[in-house]
């Protein structure tokens, strides 16, 4: 069997989180912590419309918990302060974040879109 990278492997990253009980504590975390790394992060990061738009999609109750699966994976990896590269590195910290939060929005494609906009 091949080894999966989690972080360019969306699928395999959903594994980790293969129940509606482990998405849902997860999302709970991602709740509490998304909001002061993103504060952190401030304007280090060009992505924030994407991981806000990732958070709408994750909160809408009629998104089925294995699609949620991924995304709590990749928001996961953002928050976490265990990183490929570090996030303390100028201009080239939020790299790998980026590279997990693109490669999760070319797999959800077009279904994300509608969650950029602000409700």
């Amino acid at each position: 069997m091949q080894e999966h990278d989690p972080k360019t492997d969306p699928e395999y990253l959903a594994q980790l989180y293969s129940t509606p009980e482990k998405v849902e504590e997860k999302t709970k975390y991602i709740e509490e912590n998304i909001w002061v790394k993103l504060e952190k992060a401030g304007k280090k990061i060009s992505f924030m419309k994407d991981i806000k738009a990732l958070v709408r999609y994750l909160m809408d109750s009629n998104i089925v918990w294995y699609r949620k699966s991924i995304v709590v994976a990749a928001l996961i990896y953002f928050i976490s302060p265990v990183d490929a590269i570090t996030d303390l590195a100028p201009l080239v910290g939020y790299l790998d974040d980026l590279g997990v939060i693109t490669a999760l929005l070319k797999y959800l494609g077009s279904e994300i879109i509608p969650y950029y906009e602000e409700k």
